[in-house]
């Protein structure tokens, strides 16, 4: 499996117009094959600190998502939302353990 986890950055003015489109992006990866987990979410002590985590089960379900028309949109969105500094990782990592 692998674990993309990170943040971004956006203008805390411009949360309200992020949301949706944001929203639309999880949705839709949400419905992806591959896609075990895909969740943004807002830092409470930093405004405009955007967390991500994303769980694929393998780097074929990476590569279809990277290829996706809701990623080509969102990434065409990020200047007018003020989308800034990236600083994302990927990791490889076995499946759950329950506890």
């Amino acid at each position: 499996m692998l674990l993309l986890v990170g943040t971004f950055r956006l203008p805390a003015h411009r949360l309200d117009a992020a949301r949706p489109v944001m929203s639309r992006m999880v949705a839709a990866s949400r419905e992806e094959d591959g896609c075990v987990d895909y969740v943004y979410a807002e830092d409470l002590f930093a405004p405009g600190l955007i967390h991500v985590r994303e769980l694929w089960c393998d780097r074929a379900a990476l590569n279809r998502h990277f290829a996706s028309d809701h990623l080509r949109d969102w990434r065409a969105s990020w200047s007018e939302l003020g989308i800034g500094h990236r600083d994302l990782r990927l990791y490889e990592v076995g499946e759950p353990v329950s506890t």
